[in-house]
């Protein structure tokens, strides 16, 4: 245990990610105190497309998921283009990816396919991450996260669009073949009431992973 204590960055650029309410920024912030190494938070609080779009998504998504692309492209650029970050270390709690999973689910096909051709002109600007974990949660622990955090604008989120979203999610992480990704069921640990679940999580980090998806569940993680 006492070799996971020490702060080396066993990657340059870590991401971590996840359904709405996964824990994905907890676990994030936690790491990059752990190793010392920059924090990069999806920027998204003061979005003001984000309330009206959870009251009228018909209305609201094109503008929405624009907005949102925008600013983690340039974000991630911002961030990413410092050279002496590399060396810190980087950990983000967002894939500039999703922008296509929440676009896809949002917006209408003429909309999409305009939001498309956007993406792929940035898209290759941005640097693969070394590692991506994703936390999986079953739908009822979400609700349970999302209600307990208070954020007014997401309680009106339903089971089906979190199931949308991990569906695209697990399409998404199943395509990334050059990229090593770690899908973590996270439904029955608590890595930051419990010590030992998030010593876990770091042994998870440290673990070295092929290209590919390679999933945990809560017994394969206690094996890590």
């Amino acid at each position: 245990m006492d070799g996971l204590r020490q702060t080396e960055n066993p990657w340059r650029y870590l991401v971590i990610e996840g359904n709405i309410g996964a824990g994905k920024t907890t676990l994030a912030t936690m790491l990059s105190q752990h190793f010392s190494s920059k924090l990069v938070l999806e920027q998204f609080s003061d979005n003001p497309f984000l309330p009206g779009f959870y009251k009228d998504r018909k209305k609201y998504a094109f503008p929405l998921e624009l907005s949102f692309l925008a600013e983690r492209y340039q974000q991630l650029k911002d961030e990413l283009g410092k050279p002496d970050l590399f060396q810190q270390g980087i950990v983000a709690d967002y894939f500039v990816l999703k922008s296509l999973i929440f676009a896809q689910i949002t917006l209408d096909q003429p909309e999409f396919e305009l939001f498309g051709r956007l993406f792929k002109i940035i898209r290759d600007s941005l640097p693969l991450p070394d590692k991506l974990i994703y936390l999986h949660s079953d739908r009822e622990r979400l609700l349970q996260n999302i209600r307990h955090r208070g954020r007014p604008y997401e309680q009106e989120i339903q089971e089906d669009y979190l199931q949308n979203i991990q569906s695209g999610y697990f399409e998404l992480l199943r395509s990334l073949k050059n990229l090593p990704v770690a899908l973590v069921d996270v439904s029955k640990i608590d890595f930051v009431a419990h010590n030992a679940d998030f010593e876990r999580m770091l042994r998870l980090v440290h673990l070295p992973l092929s290209p590919g998806m390679h999933y945990f569940d809560s017994d394969r993680l206690m094996e890590v």
